[in-house]
């Protein structure tokens, strides 16, 4: 492989998560007017599936990445060792599921870790993962899986709390001690007949400034995200549980059948029943711990 190197991702599913392990290197993303400088120890989140290029010149005419992997296993290009040009490793997570939109689409195109004290804090993970990858034991491929785990979660955290005061959505709010409390009041006990007032007290704060307070950092107001919490997991219940619709009515606050179903069809554009029979896709919504996701760890040389 040359000194010189540009490598084309194409479009992808869920989140890609690098850390650069040794040179620099730009990062061009489609859409995002500027190019980025990587150096040895940035991190970085590709979360939205665009399109995107590793150079180590912008000036080069990049090489689709699966022509690239296809020479790297015919032999035909030697995988250049770390410690030698420009080196990076991480993971692409796929999350599935109907709750994980609102996760990427809180997040910009591109999410660079860059301030040295921010790098500290991803460094043991970086370090282990590079051992790991430079000298393979038993168990090496759990073990760099694992860290990659490590190493998204860390930079999600280092994101929020750089944004923490000027963020808006679901993943800025979780930084926010009172309102993570009113999400996890609604996250925890769905059914419960909560109102504006009961959440406010709940968490110590007054109605009217409680109610300003979660629109200015989650982008809707605490009934409206309630309803659509409630309306996705309903769908994961229609889906998946076997209950009947007056059960699941039941289960998540509503008193009939009748006011169940014309708020899930406000919210989920089609009514419960043609929404089992798979005639409508749930819309984007909160991601939760139940959301599946797999990981598969990636390694690059570029240049």
């Amino acid at each position: 492989m040359g000194c010189d190197t540009a490598i084309q991702w194409p479009k992808h599913q869920g989140i890609k998560c690098y850390a650069v392990v040794s040179g620099q290197c730009w990062l061009s993303v489609e859409g995002v007017p500027d190019a980025v400088l990587l150096t040895a120890g940035d991190c970085f989140l590709l979360p939205h599936g665009l399109p995107f290029c590793l150079a180590t010149d912008l000036s080069l005419t990049p090489v689709d990445f699966s022509k690239f992997l296809m020479a790297l296993k015919s032999g035909e290009m030697a995988p250049r060792k770390e410690g030698g040009g420009h080196y990076i490793v991480g993971g692409h997570f796929v999350l599935t599921g109907s709750h994980a939109d609102i996760l990427l689409k809180s997040l910009p195109p591109i999410v660079h870790i860059r301030k040295e004290s921010d790098k500290a804090a991803m460094r043991w993970s970086l370090e282990r993962m590079k051992e790991e990858l430079r000298d393979p034991q038993p168990g090496s491929s759990l073990i760099s899986q694992q860290l990659a785990y490590m190493m998204l979660v860390q930079a999600l955290r280092l994101h929020v709390a750089e944004g923490a005061r000027g963020g808006v959505g679901w993943l800025f709010a979780l930084a926010d001690k009172q309102m993570s409390a009113a999400i996890t009041c609604m996250h925890d006990d769905p059914g419960h007949p909560w109102t504006l007032q009961k959440l406010a007290e709940r968490i110590g704060m007054s109605r009217s400034v409680f109610a300003l307070r979660f629109k200015e950092t989650v982008g809707t107001t605490p009934m409206e995200y309630l309803t659509r919490w409630r309306m996705l997991l309903a769908g994961d219940k229609l889906n998946n549980s076997g209950d009947s619709i007056s059960v699941i009515a039941l289960s998540l606050g509503y008193g009939s059948e009748s006011a169940f179903g014309k708020a899930f069809k406000r919210m989920m554009g089609c009514s419960p029943r043609q929404y089992t029979r798979g005639s409508s896709s749930p819309p984007p919504s909160p991601i939760t711990s139940g959301t599946s996701h797999e990981n598969k760890l990636e390694v690059a040389a570029v240049g």
